[in-house]
């Protein structure tokens, strides 16, 4: 099945039925009216021999043509055949046997994909995260997703690792004080074609440019440390309308159906209150308008106790819980009551625990390997006074273990 979807149905408007190439109406005037006419009583949602067969039989009775309309409709943005597309069962590819195995998620079923990123099978999702994001990734309804939390909760890995179970192709880049939006639409640069030929000047396609084109997804990462004058040019292109590269042109690119555009930062868009993220900008309130909001916090003591059960194995039991229970006491304190007042400025993210884990298990032969391995993971960066602090906490939870 072709499938060219619009969501303007694209096809009844006389602008893309003056681009239909005149190479496929080769039977002369009358099929050329004729064709021309089912394309203005369709809204072309989709080529098949149930709906379009007709203008099908016609298509596909000329030498070569079944390619070139393929081509065709590639080079208009429209999909390639729906056979390129999957369903996933969310309760086995994602590892959720609660959930019914007729619920799906739609993805690639293709994962060659060099822009597929790579998976952990130690990878654990939490259910309300997964169903937020998957939901958008079904129908975003014009929106783009901002995925909010705190330092180390896994905004970024937790979108990474939906994306490369679905086999979803992903643009990424990080976003900074300085980036421009020519960082993510494209720039011309002089490129050698192979080692030792002179270079030539070329369009060099960035990650937005890709990602439209191509179907891919989107992900700024700590996208509230951008300026915000440069995100507000991506209000159009949020809204569905085409990319536009003067620097090219006036090269238009249409957005694929699978276009999807996810940020992620520390903030909300709104500034950072706490004073502890550096560089982090109040975004413009039109462009944050743009966005459907999902937070991460960290994940729960059950499921921080898996991760390190997956992850160090080796560990002990009662060690891994003991960490589990430090790394929320430190939290706490770096949080505050209610979220305020914070009595430290570092905190231990799943991220710093996991790493504690893993270099408790790498010095586990050194003089208290607990304690020298938190160091490497935390605690040489802290405050003299926040160092000794975490250390009472850690001493509290373990004991006589804490040697």
């Amino acid at each position: 099945m072709w499938r060219c979807s619009s969501i303007e149905g694209v096809a009844s408007r006389e602008g893309l039925l003056s681009s239909f190439p005149k190479s496929l109406l080769t039977h002369g005037e009358a099929i050329s009216k004729q064709i021309l006419s089912s394309l203005r009583a369709k809204t072309c949602d989709s080529w098949s021999p149930k709906t379009n067969s007709k203008l099908t039989l016609i298509l596909l009775a000329q030498p070569g043509a079944s390619a070139r309309f393929g081509t065709w409709c590639a080079c208009q943005n429209r999909s390639a055949p729906m056979s390129q597309y999957s369903q996933f069962s969310v309760s086995k590819v994602f590892g959720m046997p609660s959930i019914p195995e007729k619920v799906t998620a739609i993805g690639y079923a293709d994962g060659s994909n060099p822009f597929i990123p790579a998976t952990d099978t130690n990878y654990v999702f939490r259910k309300e995260f997964l169903r937020e994001v998957l939901a958008y990734l079904k129908e975003p309804g014009g929106d783009a997703l901002f995925v909010t939390g705190p330092t180390g909760s896994g905004k970024t890995s937790g979108i990474t690792e939906i994306a490369g179970r679905l086999n979803w192709p992903v643009q990424q880049i990080t976003a900074h004080g300085r980036m421009e939006l020519t960082d993510l639409i494209g720039h011309h640069a002089l490129v050698a074609e192979k080692p030792g030929q002179p270079p030539v000047m070329k369009f060099m396609y960035g990650p937005l440019a890709v990602a439209m084109r191509e179907g891919h997804l989107l992900l700024i990462n700590e996208v509230d440390l951008a300026d915000p004058a440069e995100l507000a040019g991506l209000n159009d292109v949020l809204e569905g309308r085409p990319l536009v590269i003067a620097q090219n042109g006036g090269e238009i690119i249409k957005p694929h159906p699978m276009f999807r555009v996810v940020v992620t930062g520390n903030s909300t868009g709104s500034g950072d209150a706490s004073g502890l993220y550096q560089g982090v900008m109040m975004q413009n309130l039109a462009a944050m308008d743009r966005y459907r909001f999902t937070k991460v916090g960290y994940a729960d003591e059950e499921a921080e106790l898996s991760i390190l059960g997956r992850v160090t194995p080796k560990l002990p039991e009662n060690v891994r819980k003991g960490m589990v229970r430090i790394a929320n006491q430190v939290r706490k304190l770096f949080l505050g009551e209610n979220g305020e007042d914070g009595q430290l400025s570092i905190t231990m993210s799943t991220r710093t625990l996991v790493r504690w884990a893993k270099l408790s298990l790498a010095f586990r032969g050194a003089p208290n390997a607990l304690e020298y391995a938190l160091d490497q993971a935390l605690l040489i960066r802290a405050a003299k006074e926040e160092r000794e602090a975490i250390l009472r906490v850690a001493k509290d939870v373990f004991g006589d273990q804490w040697r």
